[in-house]
C-alpha cells in the first residue's frame, strides 16, 4: 500500500513538473479575438519559459491572436495548435526597430519582421497552426518607406527546429535566417503571394541545414542559399522531398555571395508553374561556389530548368558603393535525373549556364535528362548567335535571363566554361523549331555522349561550337 502512495507521489510530481514547462498564454491574458494586440502576453509567455529553464509556450483554443513585433529566447518551443492563428498586426507602430536588417542593398524596407530570435539556442516551432503576416498589399503598400515586415528573422542562433508549421501570408520574405548552425524543417507549408518579394526560406551563411517534406507557393524565391558576409560560408545544405510553385525561382543559390557556398545537395523535389527558373545559381561577390549535386528532379511549366552565371555585380548592403570584390571560383557542380516538360511554356527556354570572359565556370556535369520545349524558333531567330554577356555594364541590377532576349538555341547553351559533360540528355520539341538544339560558345574541355533531339542522335558536327 506504501508502495503503491510513493509511485502515486512519483507520478503526481512528474506530472506537475510536465505541467510545469507549459506556459499557456491565455493565462497571460492574451485573446484570440482577432482584434486584441497580444505582443506583451505571448512576450512574458516566452521571457518565462526560458528564464525558468525552458518548455513550452502553448497557442491554441482556436481562433486569432494578434501580435505585433516578439522575440523568441533559447530552450522555447512555440505549439501553435491546429486550428489556430499567430497573426501578425497591420499596424506599423507594433513593430520595433532592433530586429537586425535586411542584407540586401536598397531594401531598407524590409528590416523589420514579426518573430525575431539573436543568440539563441535550441528552439523551435511545432504543431499544425499558422502563423500568418496579414501582409497583403492593402495593408503593407509597395511604395515610399512603407514597412513591409519579414515574418521571421533569426541571427547568429543555433539548434532550431521547426516543424508541421503553416506560414502565409508575409509582407515581403517569409524568413531570414543569418549565420545560424544547426536548422532542421520538416513538413512546413509556406504560401506568400499576399504581397510582392515572398521569398520562402532564405538561409544567409547558415551551415547544417537540413530541409525536407515541404510545400512553397511563393512570390519569389521558395529557397535561398546565400553570403553577405565573407567569413560566414553557407554549407552542408540539405533540400529534400520538397514540392515549389513560384513566381520566381524554385531554390536560388547565390547574388549575396561574399562567403563560400559550398556542400549543398538537392534531391527528390518536384518543380510546378515557376516563371522564371526551376534551379538558379549565381556567383558574383567574391566567394567561391563547389561542390553540389541535384538529383532525382521533376519539373512541369518551368523554362529553364537549369540557370547560372558566374559575372561581377554587388548586393550585400555590407559593401561599400561602387565596389567590386574580385572573384574566385565557382566549379564542380553535377545535375542528374532530371525529368523538365516546358512544352507549352516560352519558346526561349533552355538550360542556360553562363560565365563571363576570364571567368570559367568550371566542372559541370549534366546526366539523364529528358526537357521537352514547346519549339517555334525562327530561322531569323537561329542566325542572332550574339547573345548579350553578363557584364556589369549590361546589367540593370542583377544577372537575369531576360538581359539576355532571344536565344538562338532551344536546348542548351553553354559559355565560358572549361569542364562541360553532357551525357544521355533527350531534348523534344512539341512544334519544328529552326534554331540549335546545343551551342558551346567558348567552352573547353567538353565531352558529350548519347545526345538526342527528337529521337534522333545529335552528331558531334551538330552541336554548334562558338
Amino acid at each position: 500500500m506504501l508502495k503503491n502512495k510513493i509511485v502515486l507521489l512519483i507520478s503526481l510530481f512528474f506530472t506537475i513538473i510536465s505541467i510545469a514547462k507549459e506556459y499557456n498564454i491565455t493565462s497571460y491574458g492574451a485573446k484570440n479575438d482577432g482584434k486584441t494586440i497580444n505582443t506583451i502576453a505571448v512576450q512574458k509567455a516566452i521571457d518565462d519559459c526560458s528564464k525558468n529553464g525552458g518548455g513550452t509556450v502553448r497557442i491554441d483554443g482556436g481562433g486569432t491572436y494578434v501580435i505585433g513585433t516578439i522575440f523568441m529566447k533559447s530552450y522555447v518551443t512555440m505549439h501553435i495548435a491546429n486550428g489556430t492563428v499567430l497573426q501578425g498586426s497591420t499596424n506599423q507602430n507594433d513593430y520595433v526597430g532592433n530586429v537586425h536588417k535586411n542584407m540586401y542593398k536598397g531594401e531598407v524596407t524590409k528590416n523589420n519582421c514579426l518573430i525575431y530570435a539573436e543568440n539563441a539556442v535550441s528552439f523551435g516551432f511545432e504543431g499544425y497552426g499558422t502563423i500568418d503576416g496579414n501582409g497583403h498589399l492593402e495593408n503593407f503598400p509597395k511604395k515610399g518607406v512603407i514597412q513591409r515586415p519579414m515574418l521571421l528573422r533569426f541571427k547568429d542562433c543555433s539548434e532550431i527546429s521547426m516543424r508541421d508549421i503553416h506560414l502565409i501570408n508575409p509582407a515581403s520574405w517569409t524568413s531570414a535566417w543569418l549565420y545560424c548552425n544547426n536548422i532542421t524543417i520538416d513538413g512546413i507549408t509556406i504560401k506568400s503571394r499576399a504581397n510582392f518579394n515572398g521569398d520562402g526560406l532564405d538561409f544567409d551563411g547558415c551551415t547544417n541545414v537540413r530541409v525536407s517534406n515541404s510545400s512553397f507557393d511563393n512570390s519569389d524565391d521558395c529557397i535561398c542559399l546565400q553570403t553577405s558576409l565573407p567569413d560566414k560560408p553557407c554549407k552542408n545544405i540539405t533540400i529534400t522531398n520538397c514540392n515549389f510553385t513560384t513566381k520566381w525561382a524554385g531554390i536560388r543559390i547565390g547574388l549575396l555571395s561574399r562567403g563560400n557556398i559550398e556542400y549543398v545537395t538537392v534531391s527528390n523535389c518536384t518543380f510546378t508553374d515557376i516563371e522564371d527558373s526551376g534551379l538558379k545559381i549565381q556567383q558574383n561577390e567574391g566567394g567561391e561556389m563547389s561542390n553540389m549535386t541535384f538529383t532525382n528532379l521533376v519539373m512541369e511549366n518551368v523554362p529553364r530548368p537549369i540557370f547560372m552565371t558566374f559575372c561581377q555585380q554587388t548586393a550585400s548592403v555590407e559593401t561599400p558603393e561602387g565596389q567590386m570584390e574580385p572573384l574566385k571560383r565557382m566549379h564542380n557542380i553535377k545535375f542528374s535525373n532530371i525529368i523538365a516538360d516546358n512544352s507549352k511554356g516560352d519558346k526561349n527556354s533552355a538550360i542556360f549556364i553562363t560565365g563571363i570572359p576570364g571567368h570559367a565556370i568550371e566542372d559541370v556535369s549534366i546526366s539523364n535528362v529528358d526537357f521537352i520545349v514547346s519549339g517555334g524558333g525562327t530561322l531569323q531567330e537561329a542566325k542572332q548567335i550574339d547573345v548579350k554577356e553578363y557584364t556589369f555594364d549590361n546589367m540593370k541590377r542583377w544577372p537575369e535571363f531576360y538581359v539576355v532576349g532571344a536565344l538562338p538555341v532551344y536546348g542548351i547553351y553553354a559559355r565560358h566554361i572549361n569542364g562541360l559533360n553532357l551525357d544521355a540528355i533527350s531534348i523534344k520539341t512539341n512544334s519544328e523549331d529552326k534554331r540549335a538544339p546545343v551551342i558551346l560558345n567558348s567552352v573547353t574541355n567538353a565531352h558529350f555522349y548519347n545526345l538526342k533531339t527528337n529521337g534522333k542522335v545529335l552528331e558531334s558536327t551538330e552541336v554548334l561550337r562558338q
